[in-house]
């Protein structure tokens, strides 16, 4: 599932999230690069024991967690915390997989989750930089992802993707990776699908008609039978 969430952030949260990220420190993004990725990226990444990456990943999860689509497109189990990188001077991320699992720390532990959906958040208007397309490659077929600031991007984090050279300006984003509570694409898309459709009865028939409780009910059926805890 390719999905676009228009406006995750507020513009008061943008205008912070931005303050931060102009006046922080970065380093080398190959940090959290796995061995292979590592030889195709070239980025700087905000350190990830930083005041600034914590205090901006705070920001990101309170905002994930009041929206709405991206609750019902994930069916989050565990986010990782978000980290962020700018691209410039002709920087770029040739195409990789994300690893399958990460270790995070989360609450003080140390965890591990599987990488069901990638999600980026942009934090650069698109006329402030040229190139830094995020381009997912599926099936021979290649999609290029340019947002507005404080949009949000989901992609399947099987699929290989890759960030095009910036030429001009900086493109700077936050990028994150959550673990779903049904594992299977398919069966995410078909949740996905239905709670779409349960919303939009409700909107036109009320909470309580016929229809709307029947399909609810299929829904919560289908997540006892798919999600894993």
């Amino acid at each position: 599932m390719l999905l676009h969430i228009p406006a995750l952030l507020t513009a008061d949260e943008l205008s912070h999230c931005r303050a931060i990220l102009n006046g922080a420190e970065w380093i080398d993004g190959r940090e959290t690069a796995g061995e292979q990725s590592a030889k195709s990226k070239n980025n700087l990444q905000l350190p990830r024991d930083s005041e600034a990456c914590r205090t901006l990943g705070e920001v990101v999860l309170r905002a994930l967690g009041r929206n709405a689509l991206f609750n019902s497109a994930v069916l989050p189990y565990r986010v990782s915390p978000p980290l962020f990188n700018r691209y410039e001077n002709g920087m770029s991320f040739g195409a990789h997989v994300d690893n399958a699992i990460r270790g995070i720390l989360a609450a003080g532990i140390h965890t591990r989750i599987r990488t069901d959906v990638s999600s980026t958040l942009f934090f650069a208007d698109p006329d402030e930089y040229d190139g830094g397309e995020l381009t997912i490659h599926t099936n021979g077929n290649d999609q290029a992802i340019k947002l507005p600031a404080g949009d949000m991007v989901l992609y399947p984090t099987t699929a290989l993707h890759s960030v095009t050279p910036v030429t001009r300006g900086s493109r700077v984003a936050a990028f994150f990776w959550s673990q779903s509570m049904i594992a299977e694409e398919s069966r995410r898309q078909v949740m996905f699908d239905l709670d779409m459709q349960v919303m939009a009865l409700r909107e036109r028939l009320g909470d309580f008609d016929p229809a709307v409780l029947s399909l609810t009910n299929i829904y919560h059926n289908l997540m006892r039978q798919w999600c894993v805890l």
